[in-house]
């Protein structure tokens, strides 16, 4: 039961971040007119961060007193998933006969949120 509501909090954790990488993608895309690929880094970066600590205090519940390199576990999970999210963004939106670039980002961060929650879970938070 522990395991479920891990994953819910880390989901919600998600939904937030994802609210914030959509927001500042579109915004960094949209308005300040910055290359696709660059903001959705940028959107993912502030999503990372967001991300960390709150999963760091609720979700995973950390006491370890090396938050830096907990941190850094957590960037390097998070950079592996910013990778596969930029490879499947530019499968379906480049490759797959030009699907729209938020619902190829869409497919990405469910894909990707896999990823995240099981290395965070056996590799970064363990």
């Amino acid at each position: 039961m522990d395991l479920f509501f891990r994953i819910i909090k880390f989901g919600l954790t998600g939904l937030l971040g994802m609210a914030i990488d959509f927001g500042a993608t579109w915004l960094f895309k949209e308005k300040i007119k910055v290359n696709k690929y660059v903001a959705n880094a940028i959107g993912f970066t502030l999503a990372v961060t967001n991300n960390y600590l709150i999963n760091r205090i609720w979700t995973f519940e950390s006491t370890n007193s090396h938050w830096g390199t907990e941190f850094s576990k957590f960037l390097v999970v998070s950079l592996i998933g910013l990778g596969l999210n930029t490879v499947i963004i530019y499968l379906f939106h480049q490759r797959k006969n030009g699907t729209n670039f938020y619902v190829a980002k869409f497919f990405a961060i469910v894909i990707v949120f896999v990823w995240n929650f099981l290395a965070n879970m056996l590799f970064t938070f363990r």
